[in-house]
């Protein structure tokens, strides 16, 4: 299998693997009556695992490899779902979370690993449309779980069986996902460039980015998933509470933004060779923002609720579309810099920590204020994303803050960082 095939579906299993577990919680649920209290610490005891694996595990790839960091954790990921559907009650459910948040916190970080390193061999975007894959991997899994309850069988019946044969597919892709060498030709690569990417971006003066361009780079994938967060976790609730709509109408909002996201990001990588890493963030930012600015104004449109959720849905839209881009983007810059893994997972765990406490923190400035109001947070953001996160793309790539660099320029190379088509 090639490596690209085989990443693209690593990352659609392991969508496929989140939504298992996502989707099979309402089930676990009320079977072990948890009840909203209970089912809280069981997420956030997942999250806090998931954080404290990261940066162990970018240690972990450094040492040993991102590839066999994702042959061990991919299928042990999997299995480990068997664990809460075995549970039987509070007690037993609460470690188990804790082991899936651990493998999936290392497993993204060998995903991020692995997908920065084929980028960099195969010398051409593909970071986005390995998000898009995972996107489509989590909307299928998900279908396939609501399915099977529906036909009556149970959550405990589709996890032991769908578990081991998930474990097994992520086995096989994994072991193939190891990409050959940034110089050496991959055959369906395409090069273009007749030097390495490290090679040409050490020779236009870049180094990896500095601890501070990467707590810097994290924070801007942290406000990308805080914008990202405040749409899947408060879409459907802004249009049911502020806008009047009913439930039916709240759940299609955000059916509409996952799918704006995922058709986005399989054609982000064709965006980003075409216009560059910046000038696509910056519209991204921009777009968001936009988007933002559009559900925010919805509730003073005047007409039906179905005009002023027709305003809602189509900033949503803007919003899938715009953030869909910046953690594929911010990967790239990492592939571009030359960074470690160890690096790499810093600016991971800063990320997504920001999708995890985001939409907790709006949830917090809209009991305190409004909801409205405190989805200007996230417009905020994206504007920050805008105007500064470029900038500090450049400067991770040529260890300067300012200045063009490859990822400002559009290439035939498919606008990868500072790698003129010279080699010079």
């Amino acid at each position: 299998m090639r490596p690209r095939i085989a990443m693209t579906v690593c990352y659609a299993l392991t969508g496929a693997v989140s939504a298992l577990w996502a989707s099979a919680l309402p089930a676990t649920d009320a079977r072990l009556s948890l009840g909203p209290g209970r089912l809280g610490v069981v997420l956030t005891a997942m999250a806090v695992g998931g954080l404290c694996a990261m940066p162990v595990a970018g240690r972990l790839a450094d040492r040993y490899t991102g590839s066999l960091l994702l042959r061990a954790t991919a299928p042990a990921a999997a299995l480990a779902l068997v664990a809460p559907a075995a549970a039987t009650s509070f007690a037993t459910l609460l470690p188990a979370a804790v082991l899936i948040g651990i493998l999936l916190g290392a497993l993204n970080v060998a995903l991020s690993v692995q997908a920065v390193a084929l980028e960099g061999a195969l010398r051409r975007p593909i970071i986005s449309v390995l998000h898009g894959a995972w996107s489509l991997g989590a909307v299928v899994g998900g279908a396939g779980v609501t399915s099977s309850l529906h036909a009556g069988v149970g959550v405990r019946v589709v996890t032991l069986v769908a578990a081991p044969v998930l474990a097994a597919a992520l086995l096989l892709s994994a072991a193939g996902s190891e990409p050959a060498p940034a110089g050496t030709a991959i055959q369906d690569a395409s090069p273009v460039i007749s030097v390495p990417v490290e090679d040409g971006a050490r020779r236009a003066g870049s180094t990896a980015p500095g601890v501070r361009l990467t707590v810097l780079l994290g924070l801007v994938g942290a406000a990308a998933f805080v914008a990202e967060g405040a749409a899947t976790d408060w879409a459907g609730v802004h249009a049911t509470r502020v806008l009047g709509a009913d439930p039916a109408v709240g759940s299609l909002v955000y059916t509409v933004f996952f799918t704006t996201m995922t058709a986005v990001r399989l054609a982000g990588d064709a965006l980003r060779g075409r216009l560059g890493a910046a000038a696509t963030l910056r519209a991204g930012g921009l777009v968001a923002a936009g988007g933002y600015g559009l559900v925010l104004l919805a509730g003073a449109v005047p007409g039906t609720v179905a005009v002023k959720v027709g305003c809602a849905l189509g900033g949503w839209v803007m919003v899938g579309a715009g953030m869909a881009v910046v953690w594929p983007i911010v990967l790239g810059t990492l592939s571009a810099g030359g960074g470690s893994a160890a690096r790499l997972s810093v600016v991971t765990t800063i990320s997504y920590s920001g999708g995890l406490v985001g939409p907790a923190l709006i949830g917090a400035l809209a009991a305190a204020l409004t909801l409205p109001l405190a989805l200007s947070a996230p417009a905020v953001l994206a504007l920050a994303v805008a105007f500064v996160a470029p900038r500090l793309l450049a400067a991770a790539v040529t260890g300067r803050p300012s200045g063009r660099t490859g990822s400002d320029t559009p290439s035939r190379g498919g606008g990868l960082a500072a790698v003129p088509l010279n080699g010079r």
